[in-house]
């Protein structure tokens, strides 16, 4: 028998995400580069269900606009009910990279409305996520990488490869963007890409990119059953506005952790790092009397600062 085409297989690899993981809308917005990864999606989003095209322009780069209203073009011929360009301004928060990809989901929420998000992210991306976390050392969470479905987020295909969304657009005619900051060896994500990947898979015989999503699907599962456990064990260590050091204590440090780091999620920080957490952890298994722990969030103005008092955690804050 004849292999399906790309497209078609792109097709049933989206008719199955949704069947599992159904947005529960009749229509849906996908956020398009005009890559071919997000070209790809749009095609066969469109043909499924009525489709709103969202384009954000960074304009990190000359000529943006025209590449946006180039992509806008092509959800519109694609069978797009709706196509809009989103133009962001870019800061410079956690480098880059970050702070692009802020802007980006932070103007995709103001204008998806209520409609879920596809995002076209691939297993490619998938592995490098995951390698990314393994470099920064920030724990399971980081290596889990992406979520499938993480509302309003769906990322239909995180289990097929970048090569498959080329071919489509081969298929389909298409000629996608191509971002020069996808081979620009600045970035570190393009060198995990160009570099570290080929030479893992050359060393270890193949297979690598499947592998590492395989481990953050693995991971996501057991995060999922260790949060769950967390948040029993949050609700069962708050008295007033603190944590009972008592209870907290004698938590498995894995869960522990979690519900600290969910207790300091709920208080408005934001960014939390590994290190933060195992220090406010500190407070818990070795106190000596040490200070109150930083941690970044709050109101404007104001520091966020988790402390003990006698047998509680509590947090507070006080003026920059």
């Amino acid at each position: 028998m004849d292999r399906p085409g790309a497209v078609a297989e792109l097709t049933a690899e989206l008719r199955r995400f949704v069947g599992d993981h159904t947005p529960g809308d009749t229509r849906w917005c996908v956020a398009l580069s005009g890559g071919p990864d997000s070209l790809a999606l749009t095609a066969v989003a469109a043909a499924v269900v009525p489709t709103t095209a969202l384009i954000v322009d960074h304009r990190l780069q000359p000529g943006s606009g025209a590449v946006a209203a180039a992509a806008r073009d092509q959800a519109i011929a694609l069978g797009c009910v709706a196509a809009q360009v989103l133009c962001v301004d870019v800061g410079t928060a956690g480098g880059p990279e970050a702070a692009a990809r802020s802007a980006r989901y932070a103007a995709l929420e103001q204008a998806r409305g209520r409609q879920p998000v596809l995002l076209a992210h691939t297993l490619d991306d998938q592995a490098e996520t995951v390698l990314l976390g393994l470099g920064r050392g920030s724990g399971a969470r980081s290596i889990a990488g992406m979520r499938p479905y993480d509302p309003p987020w769906y990322r239909p295909f995180l289990g097929v490869r970048r090569s498959l969304t080329e071919r489509a657009c081969t298929e389909l005619g298409l000629t996608p963007w191509r971002d020069p900051h996808n081979t620009d060896a600045r970035f570190t994500r393009v060198r995990l890409r160009t570099e570290v990947l080929p030479l893992l898979e050359d060393v270890l015989g193949g297979g690598v990119a499947e592998a590492l999503a395989r481990t953050a699907a693995a991971l996501q599962q057991d995060g999922d059953v260790l949060d769950l456990l967390a948040g029993e064990a949050l609700d069962r260590a708050r008295t007033g506005d603190g944590l009972a050091v008592t209870e907290l204590a004698g938590l498995a440090p894995a869960v522990r952790r979690r519900a600290i780091r969910a207790w300091l999620l709920a208080a408005g920080a934001r960014g939390l790092t590994a290190v933060q957490i195992h220090a406010v952890d500190a407070l818990v298994t070795a106190w000596r009397g040490q200070g109150g722990v930083a941690v970044p969030g709050g109101p404007p103005r104001e520091r966020l600062f988790a402390g003990r008092r006698g047998e509680q955690l509590i947090l507070y804050r006080e003026p920059v």
